[in-house]
């Protein structure tokens, strides 16, 4: 039985200026963990990724000729989009399921994921960042790519897409006004979520650093086949090179955050 890798590296120009991450893209578990004592259905539901991201993320990857950076594990393993500390790194109830085998988790355990599959991951997207740099002489644009439910909580959620940001605007203020200009394109500015998330992975990979960056997140049902997201790629793709191309993009300035406030 072969190591489970817990990072895959889609390769591109390296002086592309855009870096794709996507946390969530994929289901996987190592096989030591089973199923986590859940149902095979429960993996094919938002708990455990992003429906739709990993082709998206691929399609972005080629369309661009920019390196990204994907998350192989289920995010019912542990979160790497999460802060070290925050409450919903290891979940034991997500949106009405229980996860057995996160209940009870061990300090040990707990060191385990960490070690052998968050740190990767976040080591892996720090170091590609490094390396785009080294080769461009200027950090990239980073993007995170990710998508959210149609409903959650009984609240239905009306966006097409979300852009997500702290208090630096330089890439999501342009990709707002791009998106908004599309006829009945309804655009969320932070939602469905607020993109100050302390300790999240553009927090600590990009806000900290001065680094320009987003998360987009398209609503799921709007990526459930081929169709859909090459429709996204086709829509997304040409808005990113927009942005990359815009002055100051690929300066290192500082913002603050609000995550920190």
């Amino acid at each position: 039985m072969g190591t489970f890798n817990p990072v895959e590296i889609i390769s591109g120009s390296m002086d592309s200026g855009i870096l794709l991450i996507t946390d969530h893209a994929m289901r996987l578990l190592p096989a030591e963990y089973g199923r986590l004592g859940l149902d095979e259905a429960q993996f094919d539901r938002h708990i455990a990724y992003d429906i739709g991201v990993e082709g998206l993320t691929r399609s972005l990857a080629q369309w661009l000729d920019c390196p990204a950076v994907m998350a192989r594990f289920s995010r019912l393993l542990i979160d790497p989009n999460r802060g070290e500390d925050d409450p919903t790194l290891i979940r034991q109830l997500y949106d009405g399921a229980v996860i057995p085998g996160n209940y009870p988790l061990s300090d040990d355990e707990r060191v385990k994921r960490m070690e052998n599959y968050f740190k990767p991951f976040r080591q892996a997207v720090r170091r590609m960042a490094a390396e785009m740099q080294g080769k461009a002489g200027a950090p990239p644009v980073v993007i995170s790519v990710h998508s959210f439910t149609p409903s959650m909580g009984g609240r239905v959620r009306p966006w097409h897409v979300g852009m997500l940001w702290d208090k630096d605007p330089r890439a999501s203020m342009p990709l707002i006004e791009m998106m908004r200009a599309e006829a009945g394109m309804i655009v969320g500015d932070n939602e469905p979520y607020d993109g100050a998330l302390y300790g999240d992975t553009l927090h600590e990979i990009c806000t900290r650093q001065g680094i320009a960056h987003v998360l987009i997140e398209v609503r799921q049902d709007l990526l459930s086949d081929g169709a859909g997201i090459e429709e996204w790629v086709s829509r997304l793709a040409p808005m990113i090179a927009s942005v990359n191309a815009l002055p100051g993009m690929h300066e290192i300035q500082l913002f603050g955050s609000r995550a920190e406030a």
